[in-house]
């Protein structure tokens, strides 16, 4: 029996993405859950920093973000080999015209909704957020984004008034039960 007979919708890889505005916690969510469920996870955007050999603030600054949004949309086509990942991706995934079905083919997609104040709380180091702008900017980045993680996503899960350590049970909980952990 084949993935689609299954009902599952993707051939070969089961992986689980997470994706939400910036500072939503994407990182954190997967690392806890890798941890608890002796699972490997990896960060798209520490994938692309060591193909580029370039921190992503750098890479908006020398090579432009369409640079970046190429060098992202190769690192996801490049998890297609690997099984049973949780990747968390940077909060620009979805400008990307093709990410969205790139991760459908290979996975599932958990948005970690929150507003934007949830997600400027958790921003220690804004530097290192290139495309977080004043935040004048954020706000319209903010509102771009928010229709097109809607539309990708699987599944959402608020992150709004809890910690990362809730959020983290509240997406395995979810995960555990659709059979995805």
């Amino acid at each position: 029996m084949d993935n689609d007979s299954a009902g599952l919708g993707h051939r070969g890889c089961d992986h689980v993405f997470f994706i939400g505005f910036l500072g939503a916690g994407k990182t954190t969510v997967a690392r806890n859950l890798g941890n608890m469920f002796h699972r490997s996870f990896v960060d798209v955007d520490r994938m692309v920093e060591r193909e580029l050999h370039e921190s992503v603030a750098r890479i908006f600054e020398t090579r432009g973000e369409a640079a970046f949004r190429r060098a992202e949309t190769c690192s996801l086509e490049s998890l297609r080999s690997r099984q049973s990942l949780l990747v968390s991706c940077g909060g620009g995934i979805v400008e990307g015209p093709d990410n969205a079905r790139i991760m459908h083919e290979m996975g599932s997609i958990v948005y970690l909704d929150g507003t934007l104040e949830d997600s400027l709380r958790q921003i220690r180091r804004p530097e290192k957020r290139p495309d977080l702008g004043d935040l004048e900017h954020a706000r319209a980045l903010y509102a771009h984004r928010r229709p097109l993680y809607e539309e990708a996503a699987d599944y959402r899960v608020s992150i709004s008034g809890k910690t990362f350590e809730q959020v983290a049970y509240d997406v395995a909980g979810l995960l555990w039960e659709r059979g995805l952990l």
